[in-house]
């Protein structure tokens, strides 16, 4: 590396699939951007001409960042992972079949992460491996053990993903994108009887805010909720959460106000997850107005 200029476009050039990487195994952007802001400050500090392979090196040096701040989690029980939903925009004539591979992946992940079913080796393993084909050869020294064992990792983090991201055949996904839809029409509309039939009566509604989570069965407070709020001032669309049809709802200034992961069973909402508050709204790399 003749100069800081061309050390700086190297690094440019990988920045954002070291900020995939980073974002898929953290189940977050912001910390995945402070990880890679990090990797570029220590490659900034290395003589010129002193690293033969810049993208092997600034991928262990993520890797290795992303595994230390999920052992620090680990060993601070009391700090939450966040979030760790993965909202993407849910039109399909906007995917393209390669994006479609990608999102499965990451929507695999993305769940594990909420679940904290995969343990830092594993994760780094799995994402290296699976989502960006990075050879066992390479991820063995990042994670400090032999080829052998960075095989058996990902292997582990496999079994996990495939346990807890089920395949949901097209025609549940369609299912699903209908009753979100209709919830949204009559949401929009005030028909709180179309509501009702929308969804189950035992419904579970999960609201998730930076002062903690809370729980509600059935209806009634759903209800309560929606007749208080007047929908002609918020923006609300159909969004993937998690690979499932949800909800982002935004204010009139077009700030994000809530995202909605629902459940949908056989014709009806079973279960809603919902994210408020800007600081947990801030940890999410939400699809633009």
């Amino acid at each position: 590396m003749a100069a800081d200029t061309d050390l700086a476009e190297v690094f440019e050039a990988h920045r954002a699939r070291l900020t995939g990487i980073a974002a898929r195994v953290l189940g977050g952007r912001a910390d995945a951007e402070d990880v890679v802001q990090e990797a570029w400050v220590r490659l900034a500090r290395q003589e010129a001409g002193a690293i033969d392979n810049v993208a092997g090196w600034l991928t262990t040096v993520v890797g290795r960042l992303c595994v230390d701040q999920l052992r620090s989690r680990a060993a601070r029980p009391e700090t939450p992972y966040g979030p760790g939903l993965v909202v993407t925009e849910d039109d399909d004539r906007a995917v393209r079949p390669e994006d479609s591979a990608v999102q499965a992946d990451a929507v695999g992940l993305a769940l594990l992460v909420v679940l904290g079913a995969l343990g830092p080796d594993e994760r780094l393993a799995f994402v290296l491996h699976d989502l960006f084909a990075v050879p066992f050869a390479e991820i063995g020294p990042v994670l400090g053990k032999s080829t052998d064992a960075a095989k058996m990792a990902a292997s582990r983090a496999r079994r996990k993903v495939r346990g807890a991201a089920p395949e949901v055949s097209a025609a549940h996904r369609r299912e699903q994108r209908a009753v979100v839809d209709a919830f949204l029409a009559a949401a929009r509309d005030g028909r709180f009887e179309d509501l009702v039939e929308i969804l189950d009566p035992g419904v579970v509604w999960e609201v998730r805010t930076a002062a903690g989570t809370t729980v509600h069965t059935g209806v009634a407070e759903l209800l309560r909720v929606a007749r208080r709020g007047d929908p002609a001032r918020f923006a609300m669309r159909r969004v993937l959460v998690d690979g499932r049809p949800g909800i982002l709802v935004r204010g009139p200034n077009g700030r994000p106000l809530s995202v909605m992961a629902c459940t949908v069973r056989e014709g009806r909402m079973t279960r809603i997850v919902s994210v408020l508050g800007p600081g947990l709204l801030a940890a999410l790399d939400l699809p633009l107005p």
